[in-house]
């Protein structure tokens, strides 16, 4: 078995490649990539005692925009 990485330039071309899955000559399986803001973040927090979590910061995130969209 080979694997291949492929991006998908066309539309049409993921069609295709779900038609060949579907007849059981490829298997698709999507990767686990990790998002760069999460990297940074991680690197951040190695230092810090205080930093805060993904959670608190989308919650912080959130707030801001609900607030914005209120005016």
């Amino acid at each position: 078995m080979e694997t291949l990485r492929i991006d998908i330039l066309n539309p049409k071309a993921k069609t295709l490649l779900k038609d060949l899955a579907d007849l059981n000559l490829i298997r698709i399986k999507k990767e686990n990539v990790k998002s760069e803001f999460k990297e940074v973040l991680e690197k951040l927090r190695v230092d810090s005692d205080d930093a805060p979590s993904l959670d608190e910061i989308t919650e912080e995130v959130e707030s801001v925009r609900k607030a914005r969209y209120e005016k």
